[in-house]
């Protein structure tokens, strides 16, 4: 099982939350819950675009906290907004990263 990310500090997410405001979600959880192949899918999409949005279902036995916390547990990435029935799901890229988070201050 991969090690989960640290927590994203206000001020990243809020910087994510501005970039993923116009973005569709790209991946749906249906009727079958987080499964290995749903996994797979958002570890590749997050390896391509770092950040996406994940919609999910009526037909989803889970809860959007259910579904948060096993995808930043097995993808891993980090949770930069739960929303009604949306998530908003970010992982920096290994290699070339798009997005670059604001400085951390250090005190």
């Amino acid at each position: 099982m991969a090690e989960a990310l640290p927590k994203l500090t206000g001020k990243e997410a809020k910087y994510l939350r501005g970039l993923g405001h116009p973005l569709k979600p790209i991946l749906r959880v249906g009727k079958s819950g987080v499964t290995g192949a749903l996994v797979k899918q958002t570890a590749s999409a997050l390896e391509t675009h770092e950040l996406i949005k994940m919609k999910l279902l009526q037909s989803c036995p889970d809860t959007i906290k259910e579904v948060a916390a096993s995808m930043t547990e097995r993808v891993p990435c980090q949770l930069a907004q739960s929303i009604g029935k949306t998530l908003l799901l970010y992982k920096k890229r290994d290699e070339n990263p798009k997005i670059v988070l604001p400085e951390k201050k250090l005190d």
